[in-house]
């Protein structure tokens, strides 16, 4: 009788445990959502500036991966993502700069990017809420791609900024 009843807690137990964690699940989907829905949006790059980027690849690549947080459905893919971010921006830091671009402005820019981009992958190991690590991390490419339009309708002679007397 006492080998019935034991059984019977043990079913009780099990199955119990089963719903809270599909409940979990869902409410785990349900804040995703609710993140990616509150993002800022992404700026647009003035048409000389985007003439000069056409041709630049590693910055392409690293757009493209941008956009996709706007579309990611799930927070597995947007770890997958963040990954992504890491490779295409350590290729675009390495790779030839278009000469309008090689300036310290963008650079710096880019850097603030990247400690975002690791702050938000550091944010999802640990288990914490990436939402505003992702709207920094946002708003710092979106720093950087207005850098790109500041130094494009830039009217100053180039011997203005580099002679450091003035």
């Amino acid at each position: 009788m006492s080998k019935i009843i034991s059984f019977l807690i043990l079913i009780i137990l099990v199955s119990s445990c089963k719903d809270a964690v599909q409940e979990n699940n869902a409410i785990h989907e349900t804040r995703w959502e609710e993140t990616t829905d509150s993002l800022p949006a992404k700026i647009r790059v003035d048409a000389k500036a985007q003439k000069i980027l056409q041709d630049w690849l590693e910055y392409n690549a690293l757009e493209k991966s941008f956009d996709k947080i706007y579309t990611s459905e799930h927070i597995e893919d947007f770890q997958f993502l963040v990954d992504e971010l890491i490779e295409n921006q350590k290729k675009m830091e390495e790779s030839a700069y278009p000469e309008k671009f090689n300036i310290p402005q963008i650079k710096g820019r880019q850097k603030l990017f990247k400690t975002y981009v690791l702050k938000t992958k550091g944010d999802l190991e640990y288990m914490q809420d990436p939402k505003e690590s992702m709207k920094q991390m946002i708003t710092a490419f979106n720093d950087l791609r207005n850098q790109f339009n500041v130094v494009v309708k830039n009217t100053l002679p180039d011997e203005l900024l580099k002679n450091e007397d003035n």
